[in-house]
């Protein structure tokens, strides 16, 4: 699929950015403005779309080791950093729980995409499981990294895993989230240049500033529709992929039998993955791995879609 350039969407000067883009061979860059949002896409591949969500406090570099696999396989792949995030600029700071799948919807229409694979991480699987159950009709399929499904029970285990928040619902502009990147949430912990290609845009003010709402205003609201069980009572019927490294504790393949027992009473077609030697921020710890899963499910889904 070309991408269409015109109005809303041009190819982008990234060489005018600061902070600069961290290099990533293979991409290309384009702005896409819709109603009060100017969305950095990263672009590479020809030939079925696939959406890739980032975490936090990350932004599309994020895919640079997964996308080209993909795309070698006949995808083309588009890397958006989402509102509050990465190069991305918003007319309006407000963010309220379902303002990024709202960007999203219009970022589809922008590029002229009716239905897509969303691969996402952690913050952006928020997005995805609100487009999944919303408007189903425009996600062909869904990998979903690090997150349980929005079906799952609570269980006082999972206690630990958002022990991060409140440093975030707190977070002072300027503050260091260096440690994000440590041993506490990855198996195999980055380099500052590494740390700091992904914390770079929050030298911007604008993105420091997102910090907060995000967290108060996206992650709380649908923490609490999960916890009292809102998913539960409707139908997942986007075929969904939950993929988790068996170091991202307490979040054990066990625990997930345990929160997510009977899926098929909930969803209509969900499978879940794991990876050795990986922990939260899994895109980073086993990128080949996350693209070899990823390649094997969009080919099998791909041509589920094509016999039926």
């Amino acid at each position: 699929m070309a991408i269409p350039q015109g109005k809303s969407i041009h190819p982008a000067d990234t060489n005018a950015w600061s902070p600069p883009l961290p290099e990533a061979a293979g991409f290309e860059h384009f702005l896409v403005d819709t109603p009060g949002l100017h969305t950095h896409v990263a672009v590479i591949g020809e030939g079925e779309p696939v959406i890739m969500l980032h975490g936090f406090p990350q932004h599309w570099w994020q895919w640079r080791n997964i996308a080209p696999v993909i795309a070698a396989q006949g995808f083309q792949v588009f890397c958006p950093d989402l509102r509050g995030a990465g190069w991305t600029v918003a007319d309006d700071p407000y963010i309220e729980h379902q303002t990024r799948m709202r960007d999203l919807l219009g970022l589809f229409n922008a590029l002229g995409i009716g239905s897509a694979h969303l691969i996402s991480h952690d913050m952006g699987v928020i997005s995805a499981i609100q487009l999944s159950y919303e408007y189903p009709a425009r996600v062909r399929s869904a990998i979903q990294l690090a997150v349980f499904p929005a079906f799952a029970k609570f269980h006082p285990k999972l206690a630990p895993a958002f022990q991060h928040l409140p440093g975030l619902i707190w977070h002072r502009p300027g503050a260091s989230l260096r440690d994000t990147f440590s041993a506490r949430y990855m198996a195999h912990p980055v380099s500052d240049d590494i740390a700091a290609a992904y914390l770079a845009p929050l030298q911007r003010p604008q993105i420091d500033a997102a910090v907060r709402p995000l967290t108060r205003k996206m992650i709380f609201p649908e923490a609490l529709r999960i916890l009292r069980g809102t998913y539960r009572r409707r139908r997942l019927t986007v075929p969904t992929l939950v993929v988790y490294g068996r170091q991202d504790h307490p979040t054990t393949e066990e625990l997930m039998k345990t929160i997510c027992p009977n899926p098929d009473r909930y969803a209509d077609h969900v499978e879940f993955a794991y990876l050795d030697d990986a922990a939260h921020f899994i895109t980073d710890d086993a990128p080949q791995a996350v693209a070899n899963l990823a390649v094997t499910w969009l080919h099998q889904r791909t041509e589920h879609q094509e016999a039926a």
